[in-house]
């Protein structure tokens, strides 16, 4: 076969969705015509391949090594976005589906990767097809990002450790200026001054949440507790 009928076949594969024959497939063509634009093309459809049939690594690392070997190519902006799609749509694992940990929850560091690959895009190359795409998602991940700082401090206001609670949203105001999260987060600050009994800072936390959110609902009625879902068992 030729490297033009082996990538033929390839995308025969994909178009019913047996990814793992393409992937055998491209990884063949890929040897057979290193140094093309081909074997280029091979190894995105590779790295596109390996994400689909959940293998989040592989992929990355394809990604990784065609970003660093082609770095004038074409389909750089491609190559940044589908690292950024990979590791943002990074589950949970074997669970996923019956926990429905919220993005918030889960451990950011995919995240902080996913936004660093989507930042790299727009930055490098505004007018991409992709760009319009990866500014929202990077929206999404900022919001999600200073959640989970909120969500942390709120954790640590539960259990009575009040300055840990005050540095984790003095973290999220700091980076996150503007995400909704920092209502709850401005709350916890103010609630966590006044157990700690410094009432100059209670009052300026107070008037902050009160300038930034003059109808916040947490002045009304508290934090909203939120217990331990079902699955979680310890």
């Amino acid at each position: 076969m030729t490297p033009e009928e082996i990538y033929a076949e390839a995308k025969d594969e994909f178009k019913v969705g047996t990814y793992d024959k393409a992937i055998g497939l491209l990884e063949k063509l890929e040897g057979r015509a290193a140094g093309t634009p081909l074997a280029q093309q091979a190894q995105l459809d590779r790295a596109y391949a390996l994400y689909k049939t959940e293998q989040p690594a592989q992929a990355l690392a394809t990604l990784d090594r065609f970003i660093k070997l082609h770095p004038a190519s074409p389909a750089l902006d491609y190559a940044l976005y589908l690292k950024g799609i990979v590791n943002f749509n990074e589950d949970l694992g074997m669970f996923s589906s019956i926990t429905r940990q919220d993005l918030a929850e889960r451990d950011q560091q995919a995240a902080k990767e996913s936004f660093a690959s989507f930042k790299e895009l727009v930055t490098r190359f505004p007018a991409s097809r992709y760009t319009p795409d990866a500014r929202l998602r990077m929206n999404y991940i900022l919001g999600s990002l200073a959640q989970y700082e909120v969500h942390v401090a709120r954790y640590y206001y539960s259990r009575g450790a009040y300055l840990a609670a005050v540095n984790r949203v003095q973290q999220a105001v700091t980076d996150y200026r503007s995400a909704p999260a920092l209502e709850e987060g401005l709350f916890i600050l103010y609630k966590s001054y006044e157990a700690l009994n410094i009432p100059q800072l209670r009052d300026d936390a107070r008037r902050v949440l009160e300038l930034n959110y003059p109808n916040s609902e947490y002045l009304v009625s508290g934090l909203k507790v939120k217990s331990d879902p079902w699955w979680k068992f310890w």
